[in-house]
């Protein structure tokens, strides 16, 4: 992974009427990483991402791709980077492998179209127009059109929407290979899981302005996700286990033998818990280490209300 930016927006503004979608937004993703935008519905990712890829035209702020503007240099931007839209993008006429090929041939030194047909599992829909392709078959051939070219830096609107498990994770696979030979990969998934497995750097916009940016890890520090649990008998002193702990500990019986410590929860903790238990004769019938998912992380920055 590198320091330099391959993407780089600041201040942007796009309105569609009197609506903002995207209201002052500053972004910037890293060579060589694996980017996930996530937010609700009508948060404005997608307005973002697709003046990125030069389909829209700022009202006003910077977006520069790779180093340059992706609507007044587009034509020197478009064979450096690959697409996956969610939908469309694609003749519906055009027959699966002649769409690939074609696409291949039109860069300079494409991957080879038969080991990705086979590595996506399109091997049997090959000669099958595109739109009698199912809904799984359609993505992973959208996908194969994005990677086909060789791209300095690939965008992937919902890759694995729709797909099997066995094909979702072929899809993370080859992200993961991207990244490993140097592609940098930006995503916009609705699937929490998903950001957490791939994603370098994660980046949460909301009312069209991005609400929190970093490595799941970091996103996922603080709060409930430093929680240790453990049980044992009823009315221990609560106030002598404080004592032992860091200053920036808590701990409290929450029911009749429940107990919880809070703060930054790491071996060294655990080992003082086990350790002031053994002290006191304390037996844990149970004891755990909660961590914060980002699926929590999100849910507590953006609400918890169904969007339209």
């Amino acid at each position: 992974m590198g320091n330099e930016s391959v993407v780089q927006v600041h201040g942007l503004v796009k309105r569609y009427g009197a609506k903002t979608a995207v209201d002052g937004l500053d972004l910037d993703v890293r060579a060589g990483t694996v980017t996930a935008v996530l937010g609700p519905n009508g948060a404005g990712k997608t307005t973002t991402i697709e003046t990125c890829e030069g389909y829209r035209t700022p009202d006003a702020g910077t977006v520069r791709v790779l180093g340059l503007d992706p609507v007044t240099q587009a034509a020197a931007l478009r064979p450096r980077i690959g697409v996956m839209l969610q939908s469309g993008g694609v003749y519906s006429g055009a027959r699966a492998d002649e769409m690939l090929r074609h696409v291949a041939k039109l860069h300079a030194h494409p991957l080879d179209v038969d080991a990705l047909i086979a590595r996506l599992g399109l091997e049997s829909c090959g000669r099958t127009g595109y739109r009698r392709l199912s809904g799984g078959q359609q993505q992973r051939l959208a996908l194969a059109l994005a990677v086909v070219g060789r791209p300095d830096l690939v965008f992937l609107d919902e890759p694995t929407a729709g797909l099997d498990p066995q094909a979702r994770r072929a899809t993370w696979d080859l992200v993961r290979d991207l990244r490993r030979d140097g592609v940098s990969v930006i995503l916009t998934t609705h699937y929490m899981d998903e950001a957490e497995e791939l994603a370098d750097d994660v980046a949460i916009i909301d009312a069209g302005k991005v609400i929190a940016q970093g490595s799941p890890e970091q996103l996922c520090r603080g709060g409930a996700e430093n929680t240790l649990r453990f049980t044992g008998r009823p009315g221990l002193d609560v106030g002598s286990l404080l004592k032992a702990l860091p200053p920036d500990s808590a701990a409290a019986e929450l029911t009749p033998g429940a107990y919880r410590v809070s703060g930054t929860v790491d071996p060294q903790l655990l080992a003082t818990v086990t350790s002031w238990c053994a002290q006191h004769g304390v037996m844990p019938d149970r004891i755990s280490v909660e961590r914060h998912t980002l699926e929590d992380v999100f849910l507590e920055l953006t609400g918890k209300e169904l969007r339209s």
